[in-house]
């Protein structure tokens, strides 16, 4: 945001201060940069038949172990019969917690899931999968990273789903 032109921004709301999110309402505010703050239940539409769903977080189930990380954004993007799930930094209890809340509907299931919190041991478990049933499964990780992500069992479910 600091170097490039934002005009709008989308962010989770916040449960937890933290030194990175009082730095972001400095550079929005400095900037003047429009944010909305978002929550489960939240749909932001972008153009006619392209929308965002917000899923999660919820003030309703905040989510007080490592609050950062499990109550991250987590979005739908549909585009006509397309839709991508993004499930940020979210770990297993935030997982079991949205299976709960959306487990008697399609709502997770996605043509592309964008793998929670870079394929680490503490996401992606297997009902959570399921539910998604992703054709592609994406991880964002950079290689030789010092957590040693993508995990091995992560990559095993995944596969086992034919992603």
């Amino acid at each position: 945001m600091q170097e490039l032109d934002v005009r709008n921004v989308v962010i989770g709301r916040q449960f937890e201060d933290s030194e990175n999110y009082q730095e972001f309402i400095k550079i929005v505010r400095e900037k003047k940069i429009k944010a909305y703050v978002v929550e489960a239940g939240k749909r932001i539409k972008i153009e006619k038949d392209l929308y965002f769903d917000v899923l999660w977080p919820s003030s309703k189930k905040v989510i007080s172990e490592n609050s950062i990380n499990n109550n991250s954004l987590v979005c739908k993007m549909v585009y006509h019969n397309f839709s991508m799930l993004f499930t940020g930094d979210i770990e297993e209890i935030s997982e079991k917690a949205i299976l709960e809340k959306y487990k008697d509907t399609n709502t997770l299931k996605s043509t592309i899931l964008k793998v929670a919190h870079h394929g680490s041991k503490s996401s992606s478990i297997d009902e959570f999968l399921e539910l998604a049933k992703p054709s592609i499964a994406l991880i964002g990780v950079g290689k030789n990273n010092l957590y040693g992500h993508p995990n091995i069992d992560v990559i095993t479910r995944l596969e086992n789903l034919r992603c």
